[in-house]
This record gives C-alpha cells, structure tokens and sequence, in this order.
C-alpha cells in the first residue's frame, strides 16, 4: 500500500501523456500543477480559481506552499507569453480528494465509491461519460483541454511553431528522462522552483529514497498489531472465498485490487460490450466491497502508521 505524492503522480501522468500523444509535452495542454492532499488514490482536476483584473490568477485562501508555487508558475509563464505577444491563460491543476476514497482510509467514502465503481477497472466501460472516473474519455477531456484550446487552433503552423519555441517545457528523449527546453516554462521553474539539479544530486535524492522506502516497510511488515490484523484480515477474505497471496501489512491492502487488474483485458475494458461490462464491473464491486469489509479493522490502524512510516513516493 505504498503511496505516491501528488506532485509525482501528476507528473507521472503528464509525460505519460507526452508518450502516448495525448499532450504536448510542456505545451499548453498538459496539466501544469499539483496541490498537496492525501497521497492515497486520487486524480487531479483543473481548477477554476478566480482572477484578477490583469487575467493573473489569485492564490486561493489557506493555500499550501507548494500550490502557491503552482500559482507563481503559472502567472509568470502568462506573462512571460503575453510580453512575446501570445495568450496563454493561467490554470491550475489541484489534487481531488474525492478519489481517495478508493484505497479504504475512509471507510464511509471507500463505501460509497466502492459500491458503484469497483476498484475502477470496469466501470470505465460502464460509466463512459463519467468525466470524475479516470480511464474514461470523458476524463481525459477533462483533464487534458486547455483553456486555449480554440486560440490554439486558430493559430497558422508558422504561428504554432513560433507560440511552442516561445512556451519551451519538458521534452521526453528516448532514455525515457526528461530535459528542459529553454522558454517560459523554463523561466517560470527556474524562478519559482530554483535552478535544475544535477543528475548526481538527483542520483543521491532517490538512494536516499529508496533507503526511507525501506526503513518504512521494514517497520511496518514488523508492527505486531500490523502483522496480527493482516492476518484477521487475511482469514475474512478465506471466508468470503477470496484467495490470499500475501499477508505482509505493506502488500494486503492492495492484494484484491491487483487480482482484479490481472483480469481485465490486455486491451482494455474499451471494447466490452454493454452485458460484458456490466457483469465484470457487478463481479468487481462484490469483491471490493468484500476486500473493505474484511480490511475494515487493519486499514483503521495502517494509515496512522503509515503517517508515521510514510514511503518516498518515488518510483511508485
């Protein structure tokens, strides 16, 4: 049950989307920020925060410090494209909480998501237009469109080139890293997030990660409370009928919901018809709700100590 930050995951996702062509990679149609919130299951959505008279965005009230830089970031990059004679409007987007019910921290929350979505595999099938569901294209939509999107494409390819030379952004070379091509995206980072870290720095940040990753699943596969409830845990799902692969505290909370994953599709959910779809996504739901019934007791004192215990959020 390890977790990833909000700002990792969202970056994950975005040059997943630079990869698979649904973004521009550091253009103007990928999501450009994250806000802190619960780093359990979760998608982000772009915000619709107000503005002010000069079209900059105002800092929400009780913002965090990494939201505000989010904010920061996006204002200058406006700016800084307006000064070379461009519209680019500044939008923001925020961790949804409401996906975090999914993975059983909230009991009541898991419930109500669980009892209609599954562990949402299936449902994309079923709820296609369901643009909170992440997986359906209603979702991407949603998440990829930028608020430009008609001024972008009102735009000659001579003007197109000259906007995404002036935006600049990350760029995905073949090795799978990524590199910072100069323009107000570099500027805006550089301003905000301070200058880019050698790979020998970021070498060391993610061994030291990955020795924190360690530390915390060795303390939490050794609690004795931890490794007594997964096995409470572990006899209830027997009960129900559901095979048990593991009893590690770090690894049963996600045991189910990765045996559902290894049914569906190769190809996706996509093409299942409607009766298909709709007796998985039943199949699916009956064993979520069975994996959060039976989990109820060890997810109530996991997470605390998983606060306590937290992974990097590196590398997954």
């Amino acid at each position: 049950m390890k977790s990833t930050s909000p700002l990792h995951a969202v970056l994950l996702g975005v040059f997943t989307a630079c990869a698979l062509g649904l973004a521009g990679c550091g253009g103007p149609d990928a999501p450009t920020a994250e806000s802190g919130a619960s780093p359990a299951a979760g998608s982000a959505t772009s915000s619709s925060a107000s503005t002010a008279p000069n079209g900059e965005l105002e800092i929400p009230e009780g913002a965090d410090e990494e939201l505000k830089r989010s904010y920061l970031r996006e204002n200058l990059i406006a700016a800084c494209m307006r000064k070379q004679g461009f519209t680019y409007t500044p939008h923001v987007t925020e961790w949804d909480t409401s996906g975090a019910a999914l993975d059983g921290q909230d009991y009541d929350l898991a419930k109500k998501h669980r009892d209609k979505y599954g562990f949402g595999l299936y449902a994309p099938a079923v709820y296609p237009d369901d643009a909170s569901l992440q997986g359906t294209e209603a979702y991407e939509k949603r998440m990829w469109t930028s608020p430009d999107t008609a001024y972008l494409k009102a735009l000659s390819p001579v003007q197109r080139k000259a906007y995404d030379k002036a935006m600049g952004g990350a760029l995905m070379n073949k090795g799978g890293r990524t590199a910072q091509v100069p323009g107000c995206m570099k500027d805006a980072d550089d301003e905000v997030l301070g200058p880019r870290k050698s790979q020998a720095e970021l070498d060391r940040e993610r061994a030291a990660a990955e020795e924190q990753d360690r530390a915390a699943e060795l303390a939490l596969n050794g609690d004795p409370q931890l490794v007594e409830l997964a096995q409470k845990f572990a006899n209830c799902l027997r009960g129900e009928g559901i095979a048990v692969t593991t009893t590690q505290p770090t690894a049963i909370g996600d045991m189910v919901k990765f045996q559902v994953s290894a049914a569906v599709p190769a190809q996706g959910v996509k093409g299942l018809d409607s009766d298909t779809a709709r007796s998985k996504l039943a199949w699916e739901i009956g064993l979520a709700t069975k994996d959060l019934t039976c989990g109820k007791e060890f997810r109530a004192a996991y997470f605390p100590k998983l606060d306590k215990h937290p992974f990097s959020g590196i590398g997954g």
